[in-house]
């Protein structure tokens, strides 16, 4: 709190000192004459001064700068260059039409950006100042929540342990992009926030395409893709810093800067963050780091070149286990049904009870090991069960290419290489049963150990190093004004290597693994950094293509793209032999899949204008489908999931710009969802088969409007409403040679009609924001969801009596209030910003995440399929954010 009441006196002081200077602000918006759509990126300067800014994604831009007169440019590569003579002596507006004869060259271009009016899905954009108004040093996903169908939480609320859902499709079917690149595992298709922590500021953009979207690239963009695009020219030129506080303990110091445009070819910006915290949850500290640069230069007219380099190394404290809602709180549980025998067998350890750590006796001084060194834990007074470690950097560079008037060139190469992991235990350990589900008794484990020299239980570490270098290059050819052609190739290839390692002996000499069928009897002493219980590297190989056509002629476009890939899997035991004493080495063949889709928009007048669009995706098995390496096998012939859909809508704009109103229909089955089991050959031999026939369809309406009818006000409005469920009842047979002669083994899932879980079916969300004056932003959001059918698994239903609905969770509503002010002060130059955040601010007790029918956590005795029987994640409880920017 000392700080803060520095920063506010400072503040004071700033406010009671001002000095105005006599400085005027340019502003306008660049369009395209053709098109009248709004140039994204264009590049606006004063002749000779150096100044210049570019155009954010409404293609609007801003510049401030002493009076005088000056020559402003207007430039954007693949247009004509327009010149105006102006004398600032006030503030001024200057627009820009500009004509197209080429192409446009920008980062949009790559990350394949849905354009107004023209796109033919359905796609909202959320920009720089909404990420600042609404994000609050949360993960990135969380400031989503206000779009159609997005669905994200913090989980158990670890810093980056969040994760989206999109149209009912969790993360590895949404395909997650930065500048255009795929950042999906690609073994695995999971997306993991806390590889990017810190990105929110320096992102000037997000744009969630929802369904098949416009992507060119194969990714799995079934629920849709959501792109994030951090561009340098955007930025004006200066220094920023920010100081943040807020619940847990929370520290966060941001200090960015930016060069702006220079002489209309160049541009750089960076931004560092530090931060720190104790968590809301217990036992959820963070200690992190966040880095982003990225520069621009116009080699000339024809040719350009970004560079991009960013990476958040952090460590925090993670909660990875739901509870029993009685865990959190009995009077909640006891709304929800909870009979007092039922409570009774769940004791209460608070809302923000997690059971991934205990307290240690701070005499214990063992050392712990991880990135390849050893070191102290965090505190000496406790022992997290569960902590995320890892740094994950991400470098691209673009090159765009006007190879002639007609034909154009976009090229990025990126590399990515991860490094960490994620501690838990190994072997046996002491228990503390005092809670309401069992916590690592760290002081009795550490006992046990000592009194028996070798380590009975453990603290492991899971780890995972990796690398990925890809190309991703896109050729444009203009057939004539009305059609272009393009085309593209996509490489990707990474390794992976799996293992555990000892992290803590936790008081023992050495600890006893036999997992490594390499070792001597005295190699299996492990000590720490030691590998145990499995190593094996892994190779994802990637390649694909597309090619698409786009025709625009007055009140009609039109596009359609047919893409190819095909991906090979390797997989290498380390610990494991082969017949002939090696490593046993396993090799996928090469696996093809393929997407067809097409769309197209209708402009009715300047209000209106329609779109549908069709596809059909058929999906490569991710790599943990197709190699099973907990028993090392392979599946002879992997079997692709394929994805139908259909999506149209409407989007309309009224009384001058005030009113804007999106609507959409879409209607996406998912066929032959993939499941495999391990089945024994003819030969003895282990494989893997795929139970195919598992479809579910997913289908909805998403409504989005935006209504300011006065400068002072203006009103946001959300809503979808979704209806996904599982269509039919799976049955048929697979070969088994198991008992040494061949047998059909029939299966059977009985799903019919239930529904598809893990996000609210239906939700909605209305934003009212005020203006009560210059640069001051007051803003009330409340959202709201229901339908929230708890996450399950298809393939347990093998009960035919049991034909129960999923637990369908309570619904909920949460309120979420921030403010931002400029003040409307400039001491030489330097300005100040004062930012305040509540979230769930009436500390609203709500289900946030949950799971049916818990193994773990479910109370026996229960009616199946309820409220006792799930386990959850609460939503977090009522946070505060508050912060002061200094920019010059």
């Amino acid at each position: 709190m000392n700080k803060l009441y520095n920063l506010l006196v400072l503040s004071i002081l700033l406010l009671s000192t001002v000095v105005y200077a006599q400085q005027y602000t340019i502003s306008g918006e660049v369009t395209s004459q053709t098109t009248g759509e709004k140039l994204i990126g264009a590049n606006i300067y004063l002749e000779g001064t150096g100044i210049g800014a570019a155009t954010d994604a409404d293609g609007k831009y801003s510049i401030t700068v002493n009076k005088g007169d000056y020559t402003i440019v207007c430039s954007y590569i693949g247009f004509e260059t327009k010149k105006e003579d102006i004398k600032l002596d006030n503030n001024m507006e200057v627009n820009f039409e500009l004509k197209d004869h080429q192409f446009t060259l920008s980062v949009t271009v790559i990350a394949d950006r849905a354009k107004e009016r023209e796109t033919p899905v359905a796609f909202s954009d959320v920009e720089k100042k909404g990420i600042e108004t609404r994000l609050g040093s949360r993960d990135i996903p969380l400031v989503l929540n206000t779009t159609p169908s997005i669905y994200a939480t913090a989980q158990g609320g670890g810093a980056g342990d969040s994760r989206v859902n999109l149209r009912g499709f969790n993360q590895r079917n949404v395909a997650i992009m930065i500048n255009g690149v795929p950042v999906n595992d690609m073994e695995n298709g999971w997306v993991y926030w806390s590889n990017w922590d810190g990105i929110g500021d320096a992102t000037s953009s997000i744009q969630i395409q929802r369904g098949l979207s416009a992507i060119t690239l194969a990714t799995p963009s079934i629920g849709g893709t959501i792109n994030v695009i951090t561009d340098p020219t955007a930025n004006k030129y200066g220094l920023k810093f920010t100081q943040e506080f807020a619940s847990g303990v929370f520290r966060k110091s941001t200090l960015s800067a930016s060069t702006g445009l220079m002489d209309g070819k160049w541009a750089m910006s960076g931004t560092i963050v530090k931060k720190t915290g104790n968590g809301v949850i217990d036992g959820t500290w963070t200690d992190a780091w966040a880095y982003y640069f990225g520069a621009s230069y116009n080699l000339n007219n024809r040719n350009r070149l970004e560079l991009y380099a960013l990476g958040a190394p952090q460590r925090h404290g993670q909660n990875l286990y739901a509870q029993n809602i009685a865990a959190y709180s009995h009077s909640y549980a006891k709304e929800l049904g909870y009979t007092d025998a039922q409570l009774a067998k769940v004791p209460e350890a608070g809302r923000n009870f997690n059971e991934n750590w205990n307290v240690v006796n701070p005499s214990y001084k063992g050392l712990q090991y991880w990135d390849g060194h050893t070191g102290s834990r965090i505190l000496s007074n406790f022992l997290n069960e569960r902590e995320n470690y890892y740094d994950k950097p991400l470098v691209n560079l673009n090159w765009y290419s006007q190879l002639s008037n007609k034909l154009s060139l976009y090229t990025t190469a990126y590399y990515s290489g991860g490094i960490g992991g994620g501690s838990g235990t190994a072997g046996h350990m002491a228990w503390d049963y005092s809670f309401p589900s069992r916590v690592v008794d760290w002081n009795g484990t550490i006992a046990q150990n000592e009194k028996s020299g070798v380590a009975q239980g453990i603290l492991r570490n899971s780890v995972n190093t990796q690398w990925t270098y890809g190309v991703i290059s896109k050729g444009y050819y203009k057939f004539s004004d009305y059609f272009k052609g393009q085309f593209g190739v996509d490489w990707r290839t990474a390794q992976i290597q799996h293992y555990q390692e000892v992290r803590d002996l936790l008081g023992g000499n050495y600890y006893v693994d036999t997992n490594n069928e390499f070792d001597t009897p005295a190699q299996q002493q492990k000590r720490l950094g030691d590998k145990i219980a499995y190593y094996e590297t892994n190779t994802v190989d990637w390649f694909g293509f597309y090619g698409q056509g786009e025709y625009t002629k007055d009140k009609l476009t039109a596009y359609a793209t047919y893409g190819w890939s095909t991906i090979k899997y390797s997989f290498t035991n380390h610990f494991k032999m082969d017949a002939n004493g090696n490593e046993l080495v396993l090799k996928s063949k090469n696996i093809d899949g393929y997407q067809l889709k097409g769309g197209a928009s209708y402009r009715l007048n300047y209000n209106t204008d329609l779109f549908a669009n069709v596809g059909l995706v058929s999906k490569v098995p991710i790599f943990d489908v197709v190699i099973d390496d907990v028993t090392s096998t392979m599946a002879p012939n992997p079997k692709n999931e394929k994805f139908y859909s259909y999506e149209g809508g409407i989007n309309f704009r009224a009384m001058e710009g005030t009113l804007s109103l999106k609507a959409d229909y879409y209607y996406t089955v998912w066929k032959d969802r993939s499941n495999s089991i391990n089945v024994t050959n003819l030969d003895g031999s282990t494989s893997i088969v795929f139970l195919t026939g598992m479809n579910e369809l997913h289908t909805g309406v998403e409504f989005q409007g935006t209504y300011q009818p006065i400068q002072l006000f203006k009103l946001e409005a959300m809503a979808s409403i979704g209806n996904w469920k599982y269509l039919d009842d799976v049955s048929g047979f697979f070969k088994d040679y198991s008992g040494g002669t061949l047998k059909e083994t029939p299966y059977n899932y009985y799903v019919k009609d239930l529904k598809v879980g893990d996000a609210p079916q239906t939700q909605f969300s209305l934003t009212a924001s005020v203006f009560p004056m210059t640069n001051m932003t007051v803003a009330l959001v409340y959202k709201n969801y229901s339908s929230y059918y708890a996450n399950w698994n298809p393939f347990s239903r093998t009960d035919p009596t049991d034909r129960g609905q999923v637990w369908d969770a309570p619904s909920y509503g949460i309120f979420d209030a921030h403010f931002r002010w400029t003040l409307p002060v400039d001491l030489g130059g330097i300005h100040l910003d004062l930012f305040a955040h509540a979230f769930n601010l009436f500390d609203k007790v709500y289900v946030q995440d949950a799971t049916d029918n818990s193994q773990y956590n479910g109370i026996s005795g229960a009616p199946s399929h309820s409220a006792q029987r799930a386990e959850v994640f609460l939503g977090m409880p009522r946070t505060f954010n508050v912060g002061v920017s200094l920019s010059y």
